[in-house]
């Protein structure tokens, strides 16, 4: 056996890895660390500049913002075959953030590849464990001693392996990269799917797998599909009750949930000026939602702003040196363009169960009328990651005071989650929390909370019919409160307020009035606020816990009596053969995000235990044979039971299966336990109509085939009861589609072609049984 650090030497060379700490002699115009916490850590612009001129002189024509921050940091622009939609680029991330629930399974990977330290900048965030119940600092005090056992883990992993960790209490990942780490021009890769905010301060960041994270944190270049570029140009100015939310809520809309798909939105035009940083940040972070690579904003003087106030101001002056670069040059080419004029943008609601269902607020009253949903607001919720800034806070603050001068509150249930604690400690100061106390409010810990479903909510049972109004980003259906009945709606924090002081989806501040306590009626007048403290953000508690200089001495224990943590096994590899006889452990109907492959709220506490999340597998999606969830009928006994025990007794028995799924299978979340867990059941294949992009890599990245249907139609060819052959697995290659054999009970047999998106690189992974095998292998080599 080779010492290990030989051992380390060759998966560097095989990988073409960046040794540790390189950026610190990139750059040499100026040296600017990339934020405080890394002051040996520099902003590469001058490689960037360095890149982009390369590329540009081989595609010979004007660059978009998008192709110029990427392309920027492809590892080898001279050579790389880049053509939008087909080509994969191999690029270099500046740094890597990862929450809590995901971090889990990204650090034991990590640990399983056997690399001393990250080789990128790296953070986790403790964000997504704190459960909503009675209020911020109760609700943080229970969290901290539920999850002990997880955020010891993730703090000594964090020390062991180099990577900064945020304790429980800072606030949610995505605010917390926009106050200390996001900046023009920096590609950031994310363990959620909402790290695309990151482009409100015009940074290209994007969701991925925890798998794709340990690729970069191990020094490796990260694939990625050469994203297509959707430009949508902003004209006019907003104003009134008209918010930075309701771009987006039209934005999704026009697009639907897939129409980004492979895609980054890249937004310009004169309108982009009159949104602030804040107010780009959460157009960018609900981007996720139309399935969108991630979207950008241009650099501009709302960043600059932004970035001073932040303690960033020399970040903004070397910004300011190499603008060019952060801005689309004119005549640049957009795959499709969508043009909104923001004077004309009246304020939006989304939902229900679907974000790009977009109603104007006047109308939303009536539509849910005629469609029977309730009308009565049970329950207001502002923040999460998408709309929890100062500005947010404060707009919404504007709207309470009007009613409190009235003598009025909220008719519903009211919850406020401030983003992180420097919003917290800040509108605390200023008094923005005092009022939306005052009008009914309960303030939540600086964590994701309802948003994600960590709400132990107590106002209605499951399955009773409701409605809640939300500034969130996601609305399927059962995801804030697990109760498949309630209506969720998603829309700005002062049109949340609005609602939550009138009780009813039938109000629309622009037009109807309130009746005070004094029986005088009067209108709400449209809220204005700072979109930034005049004073200095007060920054709250320290909860930033350094990686040590010399980690030598740091241990990293997970029992193996552990329900919440467990060090991970190699799955098996391809032994060679044609898929053959798969059996059908489920044909979904209709929806299936990851909320319904693998779901949240109280699952969350599995994250690090892949054996004891695996029994939430699936059990949110529809069974296209009975129109139940969790109900599939076992093939064997032909009794009908629960997917996850279905899929264990085939494992136990020997019988590899397969999903059929519908359109963009896998939409949401990044969470790739909902890859992991198929794996570790028996799964081998999931095939589709389409998928959702992060989704169909986490898929890849753990060794099975995502496939989808050559024709969407034969789709309806496969019943539940029938057996699945998929040969061609032998000559398995880029582009050249696999056949399907469909084996009916009858005896019959039908053959279906299925594409599929795999590279060269991807099909070593599947044939090593996942890309954490394939990088140990080379590293053995």
């Amino acid at each position: 056996m080779a010492p290990y650090s030989l051992l380390v030497t060759r998966l560097q060379k095989a990988l073409g890895v960046r040794q540790y700490h390189v950026a610190s002699v990139l750059c040499q115009r100026a040296k600017v660390a990339m934020s405080h916490f890394e002051p040996h850590e520099y902003i590469r612009y001058d490689l960037l500049e360095k890149n982009i001129d390369i590329v540009r002189k081989r595609l010979n024509r004007p660059l978009t913002l998008s192709e110029k921050i990427v392309y920027g940091h492809l590892d080898d622009p001279a050579k790389q075959d880049i053509e939008r939609g087909k080509t994969y680029l191999r690029l270099r991330p500046d740094r890597v953030a990862m929450q809590d629930a995901t971090a889990q399974m990204a650090m034991l990977q990590f640990i399983s590849s056997g690399l001393p330290k990250v080789a990128v900048p790296s953070t986790i965030h403790c964000d997504h464990l704190i459960e909503a119940q009675l209020g911020g600092e109760k609700d943080l005090r229970r969290a901290k001693d539920i999850n002990q056992e997880v955020y010891n883990f993730l703090a000594t992993a964090g020390a062991k392996y180099g990577v900064g960790f945020w304790r429980p209490g800072s606030g949610i990942i995505h605010q917390i990269i926009l106050e200390n780490y996001a900046y023009p021009g920096v590609l950031l890769i994310g363990t959620d799917s909402h790290t695309p905010n990151g482009g409100g301060l015009g940074g290209i960041c994007i969701g991925v797998g925890g798998a794709d994270a340990v690729d970069v944190m191990a020094g490796i270049p990260w694939e990625l599909k050469c994203p297509k570029v959707i430009g949508v140009k902003l004209t006019g100015s907003l104003s009134g009750w008209t918010s930075p939310k309701d771009v987006i809520l039209k934005v999704a809309g026009i697009l639907t949930v897939k129409g980004g798909t492979g895609a980054i939105v890249e937004y310009h035009g004169p309108g982009v000026d009159s949104i602030s940083c804040t107010g780009m940040a959460t157009i960018c972070n609900m981007g996720a939602e139309i399935g969108a690579t991630t979207s950008v904003f241009p650099y501009n003087h709302r960043m600059k702003k932004y970035l001073s106030k932040t303690g960033r101001e020399e970040i903004a002056k070397l910004a300011d040196e190499y603008k060019d670069h952060l801005v689309p040059d004119p005549g640049c080419h957009y795959d499709q363009l969508i043009e909104i004029n923001l004077n004309e943008l009246k304020p939006h609601i989304n939902g229900p169960f679907t974000p790009d269902l977009a109603h104007p607020v006047a109308e939303v009253g009536t539509v849910a009328e005629k469609e029977g949903w309730p009308l009565d607001i049970r329950v207001g919720l502002i923040g999460s990651c998408t709309n929890s800034s100062y500005e947010d806070m404060g707009r919404s603050a504007a709207v309470a005071k009007q009613a409190l001068a009235h003598g009025l509150k909220c008719k519903s249930q009211f919850t406020i989650t401030p983003g992180s604690e420097q919003i917290r400690a800040t509108i605390e100061r200023d008094g923005y929390a005092q009022v939306l106390r005052e009008v009914g409010g309960v303030v939540l810990a600086n964590a994701c909370g309802p948003c994600i479903g960590q709400w132990d909510r107590k106002d209605t049972k499951k399955g009773e019919k409701n409605t809640i109004v939300t500034s969130y980003n996601r609305n399927f259906t059962g995801r804030n409160d697990a109760n498949p009945e309630t209506h969720a709606f998603v829309t700005s924090p002062e049109i949340v307020t609005a609602l939550a002081i009138a009780g009813t989806l039938k109000f629309n501040p622009e037009t109807d009035f309130l009746t005070g306590k004094d029986g005088k009626k009067f209108k709400l007048e449209a809220p204005d606020a700072d979109e930034l403290p005049r004073a200095e953000f007060d920054p709250g508690q320290d909860t930033y816990q350094h990686p040590p200089k010399d980690s030598s001495g740091q241990r990293v224990d997970v029992s193996p009596t552990s329900q919440r943590l467990q060090l991970l096994e190699p799955f098996d590899k391809w032994d060679g053969k044609d898929l053959e006889d798969l059996q059908i452990l489920i044909k979904v109907k209709g929806k299936c995000t990851t909320d319904h492959i693998s779901a949240a709220g109280p699952w969350l506490k599995f994250r690090g235990h892949l054996d004891n999340i695996s029994n939430n597998l699936l059990i949110g999606a529809i069974n296209i044979e009975n129109g139940k969830a969790n109900s599939v009928r076992n093939a064997v006994t032909q009794e009908f039971g629960p997917v996850p025990d279905t899929a264990r007794y085939y494992k136990k028995h020997g019988i590899r299966w397969v999903v059929i799924g519908d359109e963009n299978y896998g939409e949401g979340s990044s969470r790739e336990h909902a890859a992991l867990e198929p794996r570790h059941l028996g799964g081998r294949a999931i095939i589709t109509k389409s998928f959702a992009r992060i989704h169909e890599t986490n898929l890849k990245k753990q060794g099975l085939l995502p496939l989808t249907f050559a024709d969407p139609a034969d789709y309806n060819k496969i019943h539940p009861v029938d057996k699945l052959t998929i040969q061609g697995l032998k000559d398995f290659a880029p582009g050249k589609p696999l056949k399907c054999i469909i084996k009916h009970p009858n005896g019959t047999q039908e053959t279906i072609l299925l594409n599929h998106t795999f590279n060269e690189t991807q099909i070593e992974w599947f044939r090593a049984g996942s890309a954490l095998n394939r990088m140990k292998e080379l590293q053995q080599q």
